[in-house]
């Protein structure tokens, strides 16, 4: 399948090249872009005095390897953050939970070209991190992912991936417009987690310690 993927950015790429990038990102080294052109122009801007560029590209995907975590349950999108961030562990119940996660739900996705996701920026990353101490359930932790309307993003990973994509042009983008626009989204977005998610619970969420205690695995129904 072809698509236009935008990688917002302080400068142009015009090739992307295999094997740069941050080791610790959300999925690993790799190209993170996304399907939508307005969340690309706010992460291209991280502070009001550096504006910044929309990369536009042509990718095809036909014949490879993607993993799609939005069809997986969000305990294989932690597992993947574990692997690569590092959470804040409060206590004895975190470090189990880690060492649960990492037993139960991880996996090898090295084999995948794409990896397509949530994005972890400093609100969905408090989220995980407290489903991990406790704070949260599952079902909670769930819906605080759809809060700000962050997306998706779509990862390269693979250099047969690299291979697929094609730069078509440069976006101008201004930090004064969009800078604020970044921090309205996040900040509302933790507005309404703690007045709604973070302090509310039902009679069947499942919470870490739940999960660890019946021994929840993947397959279970209740993950769904």
């Amino acid at each position: 399948m072809k698509h236009v993927l935008y990688h917002g950015s302080n400068s142009i790429i015009e090739c992307p090249e295999y094997g740069l990038g941050k080791v610790h990102n959300d999925y690993g080294l790799g190209f993170y872009c996304t399907f939508d052109l307005e969340l690309a122009k706010e992460w291209s801007v991280r502070s009001l005095g550096k504006d910044g560029f929309v990369n536009v590209y042509s990718f095809d995907d036909e014949g490879l390897n993607v993993l799609n975590l939005d069809d997986n349950n969000v305990l294989c999108w932690i597992s993947i953050l574990l692997n690569n961030s590092t959470f804040g562990i409060k206590g004895e119940l975190a470090s189990a939970a880690i060492s649960y996660l990492n037993e139960y739900f991880s996996f090898d996705y090295s084999i995948y070209d794409v990896i397509q996701g949530w994005r972890a920026d400093d609100s969905y990353f408090a989220y995980a991190n407290d489903f991990i101490n406790g704070t949260i359930s599952l079902q909670r932790l769930g819906r605080a992912m759809e809060l700000g309307n962050l997306g998706l993003q779509y990862v390269l990973k693979s250099r047969l991936a690299f291979e697929r994509i094609s730069f078509k042009e440069a976006i101008p983008v201004s930090a004064e417009e969009c800078y604020p626009k970044r921090m309205k989204r996040d900040s509302e977005a933790r507005e309404k987690y703690l007045h709604g998610e973070r302090f509310s619970l039902d009679k069947d969420d499942l919470c870490i310690i739940d999960i660890i205690r019946e021994e929840i695995g993947p397959d279970d129904s209740r993950l769904q």
